[in-house]
């Protein structure tokens, strides 16, 4: 009996070993990774002074492509979360269209776009959205041209 019970436990351990690898549970779990290099592309910017603790970044509502399948307010959330983690990092505040006129020195705008980079990756287990998402960084009190950048990589569409 005791050999029984020793030989059910371990295939009952042995099949969840070998189940499907576990996936993000939430919206917020697929986009940390997104939102977290985003953040570290804009902090690591040259236009922004270092540490940048003494600078205001104005974050515009991000445009994202409906083929996603993506709420644009969870990238905000998701973008606003990374960047107010970063040590040392920007203040961040939510962009206005009131805010255009003016500006200080220590203002910065950020605008993403966020679009597919490809069609839906079908593997095993899952499906992959390949993703390119697109920063702009306006220094408001200055002349300089905007910073761009363009990140890509592909988000866990069974999170979505």
């Amino acid at each position: 009996m005791r050999r029984l019970s020793l030989l059910v436990m371990m295939a009952w351990l042995l099949a969840g070993c070998a189940g499907a690898p576990e996936r993000p549970t939430s919206v917020r779990q697929a986009l940390f990774g997104l939102s977290e290099r985003a953040a570290d592309a804009v902090t690591a910017t040259p236009p922004l002074p270092k540490p940048a603790v003494d600078e205001v970044l104005l974050l515009a509502r991000p445009e994202v492509d409906p083929r996603l399948g993506l709420d644009e307010g969870r990238l905000l959330e998701s973008l606003t979360r990374a960047l107010l983690a970063v040590d040392d990092g920007p203040q961040v505040l939510a962009w206005r269209p009131a805010m255009a006129e003016g500006g200080h020195d220590n203002q910065w705008r950020l605008e993403a776009r966020l679009r597919p980079a490809g069609p839906r990756l079908r593997l095993s287990d899952r499906d992959l959205l390949p993703y390119r998402l697109s920063l702009t960084l306006h220094h408001l009190g200055g002349t300089a041209p905007p910073w761009q950048t363009e990140i890509e990589g592909a988000l866990d569409a069974t999170a979505l």
